[in-house]
């Protein structure tokens, strides 16, 4: 069984279509859901599902071992970003090279970086005119959106989207296509 730990700072719902996803999955299942936000609904999400929960602040993610030591204790193969917005620390990247996958709300490489995340993606995008957008599903590096690309979704940008619509069509494509993109890197690594 290959064990998937979630990072996520927010609402949770790319989290849970995630856990829903796997839960039932013969080689994957998600076994622990780490946050940086006591306050994040993910973590209510993750106790309604029965998983395993952890939060941390700032000075424990990036100074000390304990988060290494947690996902060792769990056996955790890989890690899944679904809307964390702090930058993964070196003694992570390296614990697992290639096996970090985070989803951008945009066609990366426009409309990423520090600072573009939620509603100022779809602003950007909407201000800039684009007539399309889309998700991006990435590996992960030392540098915000910036790790090589596994996967993009188109979706159109119509003249009257707000913030909002655009939203709901990328949360459409989120859901869609994040769980089973994570399922056949998953399984690419697998011996």
């Amino acid at each position: 069984m290959t064990n998937i730990a979630i990072l996520a700072s927010g609402n949770g719902t790319n989290a849970q279509r995630i856990s829903e996803y796997f839960s039932n999955h013969p080689a994957i299942r998600v076994r622990l859901i780490l946050s940086n936000r006591t306050d994040a609904y993910v973590l209510t999400r993750a106790q309604k599902l029965g998983i395993p929960c952890h939060v941390f602040d700032r000075f424990t993610f990036y100074n000390t071992s304990e988060i290494p030591e947690i996902l060792t204790n769990n056996e955790i193969s890989f890690l899944v970003l679904a809307g964390f917005l702090w930058l993964i620390p070196g003694n992570l990247l390296k614990a697992y090279p290639g096996r970090i996958v985070n989803i951008h709300p945009a066609l990366l490489p426009e409309y990423g970086g520090k600072g573009m995340y939620g509603e100022r993606v779809h602003e950007a995008v909407i201000k800039a005119g684009e007539r399309e957008s889309g998700i991006s599903i990435h590996y992960v590096n030392e540098r915000y959106d910036e790790g090589d690309i596994i996967f993009q979704a188109r979706c159109p940008v119509f003249s009257g989207d707000t913030v909002e619509t655009l939203a709901g069509r990328i949360h459409e494509l989120e859901y869609e296509y994040y769980p089973e993109v994570i399922e056949k890197v998953v399984m690419s690594h697998e011996p």
